[in-house]
């Protein structure tokens, strides 16, 4: 959700309250969720904060887009490969609570209620995400969470809502790390498993960032700037995991990751070499994969990407270790992913410039961590074809398009002693 740079200083909670939850022990993320990345679909990128549906009735924000998004998931195939989660962002409520405090649906765009949407969804397979913020209002001037935490996870709860994504517009950064526990402590106590999705870290930006504090309290937790339908905003993101500020990336793993935003694979901004590159680097990233896309006109290769089954195990690799960059030389940079089966990697050499030539390299396979003496069998990631044997004495060469990406998987060899001692005894 777009931040916003007006900040509303108040108080959070009371003391009490504070001192109940240091002290229940709480504080901890316990609700089994998001063992590998989540995976889903996101109204925000494409569809924004488009309430006008009267003049734009097919793309504006409302229970009918939501059931369509949902039905063309199911039909294309794409909650069979792991995305199952459709989340409303900004802009579902009216502007006014009730008079018991707790939200409402927009009457004209949800007309069946948010409990109706949620067990259309569930009726379809799917998970039902929701959006709100620890602010006093929502980024786009719709109510916030301040002061009404208690009530509103209660009433998601009863809704059958089973993950917020919780904003951080009108709220004093300096009451997020007590804010976020305390909606997650909430969020527990309704029995009802709600996968928590943070935007703590992308407000706490400069400012420094308790990883550790954040992967006990959310499922996966925002920590940069919005994604936007362009090749610099998505390399912007790229980078700054790249760069990798307080070490963020060792926060990742079973249970808590970090976000850097949706999938806009399939929009207007971005070239099919560019998508390529989207698409490989959540995955290399470990990255939570939302789609923002207009399911209804989706082109066949953008589908194709987001529904490749050896990148989409790569992002989902039970190990959980986000990949990270190696080396970075001029617009060319390596990165590496270790994967659960022992010894094997996932490698990307990405190329970020926009020169009209392909870029040519010869690189050690020892510079791309391969040092395994046996060797290893290299598979292209997108493809599934074979790129042969290489041992780390070799030197191997590579064509990098322009903001192109190159991946493949490296699984060590076994000595045939090891592998025939692996037959009998199963290890």
């Amino acid at each position: 959700m777009e931040k916003r740079t007006q900040i509303h200083l108040g108080s959070l909670v009371g003391c009490v309250f504070i001192c109940v939850l240091v002290f229940s022990g709480v504080c901890s993320l316990d609700n089994g969720l998001a063992r590998t990345p989540p995976m889903g679909w996101m109204a925000w990128e494409r569809f924004r904060c488009n309430v006008n549906c009267t003049e734009d009735p097919e793309n504006c924000l409302s229970e009918k887009l939501i059931k369509k998004m949902a039905d063309r998931m199911v039909s294309l195939g794409l909650l069979d490969v792991g995305y199952e989660y459709v989340s409303i962002d900004d802009c579902w409520p009216t502007k006014e609570r009730d008079s018991n405090g707790r939200l409402v649906p927009d009457p004209t765009r949800f007309p069946s209620g948010m409990k109706a949407l949620g067990d259309y969804l569930h009726s379809k397979g799917l998970k039902f995400g929701i959006y709100e913020d620890f602010g006093t209002k929502t980024c786009g001037g719709f109510p916030g969470s301040e002061f009404y935490m208690s009530t509103d996870a209660n009433t998601f709860a009863e809704w059958g809502v089973d993950m917020l994504k919780f904003d951080g517009c009108y709220s004093n950064i300096n009451d997020m790390e007590i804010g976020y526990p305390t909606m997650e402590f909430f969020l527990n106590k309704t029995g009802r498993p709600i996968l928590f999705s943070c935007s703590w870290p992308a407000y706490t930006q400069g400012i420094k960032t308790d990883y550790k504090l954040i992967r006990e309290n959310c499922n996966m937790w925002r920590n940069y700037a919005d994604i936007q339908d362009s090749w610099d905003s998505t390399y912007g993101i790229i980078n700054h995991y790249g760069i990798n500020k307080d070490g963020f990336s060792a926060f990742a793993g079973p249970g808590g990751w970090n976000d850097p935003d949706e999938l806009i694979v399939g929009n207007f901004g971005l070239s099919y070499e560019q998508e390529r590159a989207h698409m490989g680097m959540w995955a290399m990233m470990a990255s939570p994969l939302f789609m923002s896309v207009d399911l209804r006109s989706i082109r066949n290769q953008s589908l194709a990407l987001l529904k490749n089954k050896r990148l989409i195990a790569i992002n989902q690799d039970p190990l959980g270790t986000q990949g990270r960059r190696v080396w970075k030389e001029s617009d060319v940079e390596l990165w590496v992913k270790p994967l659960q089966t022992e010894g094997s990697l996932a490698i990307a050499l990405l190329n970020s410039g926009n020169q009209g030539t392909p870029k040519r390299l010869s690189l050690p396979a020892l510079s791309l961590m391969l040092t395994n003496p046996l060797g290893y069998n290299l598979t292209e990631a997108f493809d599934g074809a074979s790129m042969g044997s290489v041992f780390p004495n070799d030197t191997l060469k590579f064509s990098l398009n322009p903001t192109g990406i190159l991946m493949m998987t490296a699984v060590p060899k076994v000595s045939s002693a090891n592998l025939l001692m692996s037959l009998i005894f199963g290890q």
